[in-house]
């Protein structure tokens, strides 16, 4: 359906208050070095009160369904398929056996905190690949219930001060445990949930276990496109979600993987690249910032509990089972 002039009159306050918002978030955390993702959240919930206006309610809609779901697609140009090929055998066996006991814990943790499936799969996502990046991928794709939105926020902010935390701390941990800057390297970028944390917490032990982390933590990330199919398939097969038969790929994966297939195949400018990575980071800040002024603060207390511990069982579970593999296997996986 074409856009109409009055369609983006209509958008456009709330457009420009989410994208506002972003940027504000954007420049503290450029200027403070603290996670964009959840500047842009708390921001967002302040101005909470505008959520409901007519003017600006509209917009916020766009912002926060296809502002991130165009982000998500176009982080395809960010993954190349030789990312995944080239990774050794036994590095990919731990890394992707990880992600699926993380995934798996998700779905116990939250039976038992009597938890729905949709937020054991959010979770569990985002624990297991990147972070608030795949929080947002996953939201787009599964079927939305009452608390879907509240439910994306606080996975986006609970996996981004987790690996704040896990920043700090993972690097004293190893370095106890006797590891050497390669094992480390191998451990934090298998455990912790977000990029910029990831590279914070290599680089901090050197530039072996730096780079090591770095070339782990992207290949997390090259495995989303896969684990979004394998969520689609399913749900499509077992009919899960209120409106009818699950689309067999939704548009923005089509976007998703043509890019990433573009990227594999064409050797692109740089300068494309950045822009697009920039357009891609700025459309999901911009998300979050909307999903943020559409939650109240009491929304977020109501969560319980039972929210902050499915998070955290699915974190301790991939550490454990992660520092568990490499003291028995006794070096990375490489090769």
């Amino acid at each position: 359906m074409p856009i109409a002039l009055a369609d983006l009159q209509r958008w456009f306050p709330g457009i420009l208050l989410s994208a506002t918002i972003g940027a504000a978030a954007a420049f503290l955390g450029s200027h403070y070095g603290a996670p964009v993702m959840l500047f842009a959240l708390l921001l967002g919930i302040a101005f909470n009160f505008l959520g409901t206006e007519s003017a600006c309610k509209p917009g916020i809609d766009v912002s926060s369904r296809f502002m991130l779901r165009l982000g998500v697609g176009l982080l395809g140009l960010r993954i190349a398929l030789d990312d995944i090929v080239a990774f050794g055998p036994r590095s990919a066996l731990m890394v992707a056996g990880l992600m699926a006991l993380t995934i798996g814990t998700g779905f116990v943790a939250a039976r038992l905190f009597n938890r729905r499936w949709q937020f054991a799969l959010l979770t569990g996502g985002a624990v297991a690949i990147c972070g608030a990046s795949a929080a947002l991928a996953i939201a787009a794709v599964i079927p939305a219930d009452e608390e879907h939105e509240r439910n994306t926020l606080f996975t986006v902010m609970a996996v981004t001060s987790l690996s704040t935390v896990a920043m700090v701390l993972y690097p004293i941990l190893f370095t106890l445990l006797g590891l050497d800057a390669v094992q480390s390297g191998f451990l934090i970028g298998a455990t912790i949930h977000d990029v910029a944390q990831v590279v914070g917490a290599g680089y901090s032990l050197g530039e072996d276990a730096g780079n090591t982390a770095t070339i782990v933590k992207l290949f997390r990330v090259a495995l989303l496109p896969v684990v979004l199919i394998v969520i689609v398939l399913s749900l499509r097969a077992t009919h899960r979600g209120g409106e009818g038969r699950v689309p067999l790929l939704p548009w923005f994966m089509v976007l998703f993987l043509a890019l990433s297939v573009l990227t594999s195949v064409v050797a692109l400018p740089q300068a494309l690249l950045d822009a697009v990575d920039t357009t891609s980071r700025a459309l999901l800040i911009t998300a979050i910032a909307a999903l943020g002024v559409k939650t109240s603060l009491k929304a977020m207390r109501d969560v319980g509990g039972g929210h902050l511990a499915v998070v955290t069982l699915e974190t301790v579970v991939l550490l454990s089972a992660a520092v568990g593999l490499m003291l028995i296997w006794g070096g990375p996986m490489a090769g």
